[in-house]
């Protein structure tokens, strides 16, 4: 009777199997184009003095793979960011105050990072009928444009004198966030075609003010609302830009060199119901190379998710656009499939802690962006998926990269479902062609990406232990960014009560060990939870 029951259990086993388990092979003698760094920004909304004599993160430092951090809004907008003595005074345009700028430009070069200015948000003082809303900064253009372009100069002259040309071509430089979005720039009549001739104009006369100042190969480019529609149509700008008439210079077309839009999804569990990531970019890129604007990057300037499912006192937005949840694993994990597969430079990050940018415990989103970072440089390899589970709405996918450099080839696979709770394991089975590799075994180092290092839900249940409701927090209680959202002491109190735990639960730790190259093969199988993501590192075993 046993050994029926056990031939039964196998039985149902092995057509189990046949719905969970994902085939792929990876041929490493097959080399594609280089990967880039995807991860290599981050953006801050309020400069304030964050970066003054910055501290680093030993343990968990984001500026290993971030390359620029984005400053926003960092030229004028309101009170607080005008950089003037008085930002109310108008009866003098020249009382700059550029100190703070510099500051936090000197800090984030100390971390080994370079700034992005995100320029354009006109200063008060420069618009008679100055209207602070939306994203609470002056949403419209200067009376007097010679004004602002001597203000524009005046600003890059500052950073010259402090940093040098050398330095600042290094830089990045954007012209306003979401260009074509109302809420942050139109005219006083808010009439699409004006708006839209206002921000070319705008744009022509700061990048012509950056241009002389800095220099002719300035990096500048434009951020566009993208993802979804916007006062006007981001085309008008790009055709500008390729063949319109300059405003400043009089001259055809205006310097670009990269186009950003937004990306965000709705919700966790309410994915793709606005337009796709490779389509946002897509209908930039398209419009650009209409008009002969070839080889431009492509980015992601702020997104991932929007709202949670659940509200906090204030508001259902996440503060850190991203959840707290493994789902949010397997969702960055796909963000970044998608970028490789439709050549997208780069995405953007608001906060990877739960104290905020830089410091507390690393989120999920902070591992996938850790060892994403690690195809950067590499060659992607060919793969293909040889055999499809039937887990109905599941997403199994593998990425791989060889870096030459390095002679290690990286491999990302992930388990994906559009679904908070879904609850599937499945097995992604790789088999590898190498022939980098000419020993008898590989070692392989593996990252398993799962709520064995996530805070978050060790959060949850101390939530519940201590009845901390959702009402604790402004924003939606779903974010990770904690610390950032409380607005209960009590909450705090109990949360920096347990931190020391907090900061042992995100920790993720290595596992390595070594399999056998048969006929010119390497095999193994990850075992992917439900939203869990898995990085592998294959290096030549030392005998």
């Amino acid at each position: 009777m046993n050994s029926i029951i056990a031939f039964i259990m196998s039985i149902i086993a092995a057509f189990s199997s046949l719905f969970t388990t994902y085939s792929f092979t990876v041929d490493a003698s097959q080399l594609g184009e280089k990967v880039g760094n995807k991860v290599s920004n981050v953006n801050v909304w309020e400069m304030g003095n964050q970066f003054v004599s910055p501290t680093v993160n030993e343990e968990n430092d984001i500026f290993e793979f971030v390359e620029y951090v984005q400053l926003m809004q960092c030229s004028g907008g309101n009170d607080e960011r005008d950089p003037f003595i008085n930002p109310s005074d108008r009866s003098t345009l020249t009382d700059y105050d550029f100190s703070r700028l510099i500051k936090n430009c000197r800090g984030i070069l100390s971390l080994g990072a370079k700034p992005c200015l995100k320029l354009g948000n006109v200063p008060q003082k420069f618009s008679s009928e100055t209207k602070v809303e939306g994203m609470t900064v002056n949403v419209y253009p200067p009376d007097d444009w010679d004004a602002y372009y001597k203000y524009m100069c005046d600003l890059a002259q500052a950073l010259v004198d402090e940093f040098g040309k050398e330095e600042l071509l290094k830089w990045h430089y954007c012209v306003l966030t979401e260009f074509e979005n109302s809420d942050w720039f139109h005219t006083v009549n808010n009439d699409p075609n004006d708006s839209a001739d206002a921000y070319c104009k705008l744009y022509d006369y700061t990048v012509d003010a950056l241009m002389k100042t800095i220099g002719e190969n300035v990096f500048v480019g434009a951020h566009a609302m993208g993802v979804t529609e916007g006062l006007w149509d981001e085309a008008i700008f790009i055709r500008h830009c390729g063949n319109g008439t300059n405003y400043k210079t009089g001259g055809k077309g205006s310097r670009i060199c990269f186009l950003s839009a937004s990306y965000y999804e709705a919700a966790p569990g309410n994915v793709g119901k606005r337009k796709t990531l490779p389509k946002t970019i897509d209908y930039l890129r398209d419009t650009a190379e209409s008009v002969g604007l070839y080889d431009l990057v492509y980015g992601i300037d702020e997104g991932r998710i929007l709202c949670g499912t659940v509200s906090g006192s204030d508001t259902d937005q996440l503060l850190s656009r991203t959840v707290g949840y493994i789902w949010q694993a397997a969702f960055d994990a796909r963000i970044y499939g998608q970028m490789i597969d439709n050549d997208i430079d780069y995405f953007s990050h608001w906060y990877y802690f739960s104290e905020g940018l830089i410091h507390g415990n690393p989120t999920l989103s902070y591992h996938v962006s850790k060892h994403i970072a690690g195809f950067a440089d590499s060659k992607l390899a060919k793969t293909k998926a040889t055999r499809k589970g039937l887990v109905a709405g599941a997403e199994v996918r593998t990425y791989a990269a060889f870096d030459e450099s390095k002679n290690t080839l990286n491999i990302m696979t992930y388990n994906f479902k559009n679904d908070l709770e879904y609850g599937k394991t499945v097995a992604s089975d790789i088999k590898i062609n190498a022939p980098q590799f000419k020993g008898e075994r590989v070692k392989v180092t593996e990252y398993r990406i799962n709520d064995d290092c996530n805070y978050f839900d060790d959060w949850l249940e101390d939530r519940e232990k201590y009845n901390i409701t959702d009402d604790c927090s402004s924003w939606s209680s779903q974010c990770p960014y904690i610390i950032g959202m409380l607005n209960d002491s009590r909450a705090r109190e109990i949360y920096w009560q347990n931190n020391e735990k907090y900061a042992e639960c995100s920790r993720l730790e290595p596992i390595t060990y070594e399999v056998p190259v048969v006929d010119g093969e390497i095999r193994f199988k990850a075992v992917l939870g439900a939203n869990n993501v898995t990085f592998f590192e294959v290096t030549e075993a030392v005998k």
